[in-house]
């Protein structure tokens, strides 16, 4: 494809919006189960595929060339837990080849990384995300619906650094009430390394986590407990569309960040589109449903992004601005079924 043909492709929203990144869930299950994502006994079963359901790399690869073509350059690999995806350093490598993609990252909840972190480093992917809500091991054995063990993700936060990850992100989602006290022994630890812990403002995606509005602890609260212990400066974005509010130590021992999606909303920047492991693409994370892509992967990678560029230029969505909208949807997709 030329460059006029490219450009011409490139779709823009009906809110302005350019489609800059994919997430690509390659696997809906996990070994974990938990309460605020993927909770014990409230797993809506019509939501678990079988493995024939689920996108092969072929399919994967030719889907993420579709969308490399409407100037999607960053790719994130998603679940799930996507390290039960057998194989998947071999997508990766693929992936990696794909043209117009310059960034690729993986969502885990580290438990099976340290098995696979030096193979992912070398078929290229570039970064990681390690999602650790707690570092008092029984109450981190709590929030994973008693099915992960703290040590398990240490030693896989370790290999990712001997792989050569020299810079994780790790994510902590914050409810009151259940690992508020973990919000300073988290940022003690990660301080003096080149890592950046992000704390996430625990949200309402899908509807099988019971979410309440009072489970929720703003980010200025957790900004302002961290600043009174270790002084902090703001920083600016990395890029727009950028989630997390950047700040550094004052004293120079690293980063830390804050997702405010509940408190403040970035849907005027979101430039995501998702894609689950069976061929939905959803268009917002708070999405009811999606739209299926498969038979049109199925047809090749200039089909497919000549699809998604009209659908893409009929997205309107701003859901987490409309949180108390009547008008936004009963029922939404659960956000194991395609990723963070």
């Amino acid at each position: 494809m030329n460059a006029l043909a490219a450009d011409a492709l490139a779709p823009l929203d009906r809110l302005g919006r350019p489609l800059r990144d994919l997430r690509v869930s390659v696997v809906e299950t996990c070994n974990f189960r938990c309460p605020y994502c993927m909770p014990e006994g409230a797993t809506p079963t019509n939501e678990v595929l079988d493995r024939a359901a689920r996108l092969d790399f072929d399919e994967i690869e030719t889907a993420v060339r579709g969308f490399a073509r409407l100037g999607v350059g960053k790719l994130r690999l998603t679940g799930g837990e996507p390290l039960l995806r057998r194989d998947l350093p071999a997508l990766v490598a693929r992936l990696a080849k794909v043209p117009g993609i310059e960034d690729i990252a993986l969502t885990t909840n580290g438990s099976l990384l340290a098995g696979q972190a030096r193979a992912l480093r070398e078929a290229g992917l570039h970064r990681l995300t390690v999602s650790l809500d707690a570092l008092e091991p029984g109450l981190f054995r709590t929030l994973t619906g008693h099915r992960g063990e703290l040590d398990d993700v240490l030693a896989g936060i370790a290999a990712a650094e001997a792989a050569g990850f020299e810079r994780l992100k790790i994510n902590c989602v914050v409810q009151r009430g259940v690992n508020e006290s973990q919000v300073l022994p988290l940022a003690e630890r990660f301080r003096g390394t080149p890592h950046v812990l992000r704390f996430i403002e625990y949200m309402d995606v899908g509807t099988c986590n019971g979410w309440r509005p009072g489970q929720v602890v703003p980010s200025r609260e957790l900004h302002a407990a961290i600043h009174a212990r270790w002084p902090l400066r703001p920083l600016r974005p990395g890029y727009r569309g950028e989630v997390a509010a950047r700040h550094a130590y004052v004293d120079g021992a690293g980063e830390i960040g804050f997702v405010s999606s509940v408190s403040e909303p970035f849907c005027g920047d979101c430039h995501r589109a998702r894609l689950s492991a069976d061929g939905q693409l959803y268009t917002c994370l708070f999405a009811a449903r999606g739209a299926p892509l498969r038979e049109h992967i199925g047809r090749g990678e200039e089909a497919l992004a000549s699809h998604v560029a009209g659908l893409w230029r009929q997205r309107a969505d701003r859901h987490s601005e409309l949180r108390a909208d009547t008008l936004r949807p009963a029922r939404r997709i659960e956000m194991f079924y395609i990723g963070g």
